[in-house]
């Protein structure tokens, strides 16, 4: 029998299997799977009275909270596509996003109201503009009233098109301009039954959505959680106490982070006040993990295990995750340097590293290749740009642009972006590696190492580091420190320490970009040989 791939269904088996039970926690609001259920169906039915039709982009400026994972099926199920923003772009890189979108309906927190006003100006397509709150003058209506307009109705999942579009995301635009990914209901239904297959002791786990859903680790999540009728914990805003205080009060025993979230947990001087002991596993994603990471978050939260997972928005997000295998460890560390890789793949997709010509790179974690992905999880293109969705696959294989090494046990280590790789001399040299290594240091607390030009070898790595509170360390003191771990060759040229936190996107991820332009502004010499 045919039956549609939808994300609705994964809704669905959470009303009928685990109806009574706790389902989302937003704030002080707790909802069962019946209660969350019927909003989300109450938003679908009325959405086509205030103007949505099928295909019609839905968007939203929120944190995390139940409106916006209820936009995850009440859109999906009104044939809308659902467009979670990135809170933290400007004024001017939201109105590109709107308007190269079309999006029709703006939903919005009142706290930017004061940039909604802005918005309205400029972003003529958008045809509603909700608060997500209480009523405001630059608000056509509040969404507690667009719920009671509608009236909760299953949807009849025979009547779906499974390769219609029910997502759209755009790129944090890190490497470039922000583009549009299409993710279709089928590849988003396939892709929560293969994250389920990676989820331990389901029956008692408690999902806490720490990053953002607009961020790939963020709403990859949703739907596998949904499925399987797990807790779900709203972290509106990350700050290291306010998460704490919700493992403690919730039992939470999941969670995703990006390095830097992480980094910031296990630095918080209050974290001895909590209760942790719930955590069984916190997932590091969004960018290259490390043992010492790794070790210092299982050291931080006793009997966590740290695991690392590397995707894509373009890939649903969920490629690999370094999940145990049945291996055999030598030693401690050994199980770290696994965990802190990217993994191997989980099911649907298959994942390789290759060449120039697409030929496999040797499985001898020494020959560098690109990461290529086939399977249910790629995405369907990009939105109006076909021509970069050529660009980016070579016949059903998606080009990542990351760099990684592999071994026979299909372990895949990124080593870095394919426009972040430092050439020195001739020398290819991976920045995360240095990176890796910098941030083994004890006094370290964040750091960042870009290419800076140099008369005689081109290239040479520049290291930007921000210290712990209360730590002190030299350039020199850090060179003699690398000298034991790294080549000379790849040892930073330049060391510069930094009072500020490292700039980074909306998802977290430092912006080598910024920290690149300064060394390349007019192409000066900054550094001798």
């Amino acid at each position: 029998m045919f039956i549609p791939l939808t994300p609705l269904r994964c809704l669905h088996r959470a009303m009928d299997v685990f109806g009574s039970k706790t389902g989302i926690v937003s704030g002080n609001r707790r909802f069962t799977y019946a209660e969350f259920g019927e909003r989300a169906e109450r938003l679908a039915n009325a959405l086509p009275r205030f103007g949505i039709s099928a295909g019609d982009r839905v968007a939203y400026l929120s944190f995390n909270n139940h409106q916006l994972i209820e936009g995850y099926y009440g859109v999906v199920q009104a044939r809308g596509i659902v467009m979670p923003l990135n809170v933290r772009l400007s004024e001017v890189e939201l109105t590109n996003i709107l308007n190269h979108s079309g999006a029709k309906m703006l939903m919005f927190e009142n706290d930017f109201a004061p940039m909604i006003e802005k918005l309205r100006r400029n972003c003529g397509a958008v045809e509603r503009w909700v608060t997500l709150d209480d009523e405001i003058p630059c608000a056509d209506l509040c969404y507690e009233e667009l719920i009671a307009a509608g009236r909760p109705e299953r949807a009849d999942i025979f009547s779906y098109d499974e390769s219609a579009i029910a997502e759209l995301f755009y790129t944090s635009g890190s490497t470039g301009t922000p583009k549009g990914v299409t993710l279709a209901h089928r590849t988003l239904y396939v892709h929560a039954l293969d994250v389920s297959s990676i989820y331990k002791d389901i029956d008692t786990m408690v999902d806490l959505h720490t990053i953002p859903m607009f961020h790939a680790n963020g709403w990859g999540r949703p739907q596998a959680s949904t499925l399987n009728g797990i807790t779900q914990v709203m972290v509106r805003r990350f700050e290291p106490n306010a998460v704490f205080q919700l493992i403690e009060e919730h039992k939470a025993t999941d969670m995703c982070l990006v390095p830097t979230m992480a980094n910031a947990l296990i630095n918080c001087p209050d974290r001895g006040k909590y209760d942790l002991s719930s955590m069984r596993r916190v997932m590091i994603g969004g960018a290259a993990s490390s043992p010492e990471l790794a070790d210092r978050v299982e050291k931080a939260i006793p009997g966590c295990e740290c695991i690392a997972g590397y995707g894509l928005t373009e890939t649903s997000p969920v490629l690999t995750s370094s999940r145990s295998k049945g291996l055999k460890y030598e030693n401690d560390a050994e199980r770290l340097r696994r965990q802190a890789m990217a993994g191997w793949p989980i099911p649907g997709v298959t994942v390789r590293v290759v060449d120039a010509e697409m030929k496999d790179v040797p499985r001898d974690m020494k020959s560098i290749g690109e990461v290529v992905a086939m399977g249910d999880h790629v995405m369907d293109g990009y939105f109006k740009d076909p021509e970069a969705t050529a660009a980016v696959m070579s016949g059903p294989w998606f080009h990542t642009g990351d760099m990684a090494v592999w071994d026979e046990e299909s372990y895949i280590h990124i080593v870095d972006r394919k426009k972040e790789i430092i050439i020195s001399g001739g020398e290819n040299i991976s920045s995360l590696e240095v990176e890796r290594e910098i941030f083994a240091h004890p006094a370290v607390l964040e750091c960042a190492v870009v290419a800076a030009p140099n008369d005689q070898w081109g290239e040479v790595p520049a290291a930007i580091v921000v210290l712990k509170p209360g730590m002190s360390l030299t350039g020199e003191e850090l060179i003699a420190f690398l000298s034991e771990r790294l080549g000379k060759f790849k040892l930073p040229r330049i060391v510069e320490f930094s009072s500020d936190a490292l700039p980074k996107t909306g998802t977290g991820k430092i912006r080598k970009m910024i920290l690149k332009e300064k060394f390349w502004a007019g192409k000066e010499k900054r550094v001798q040989g």
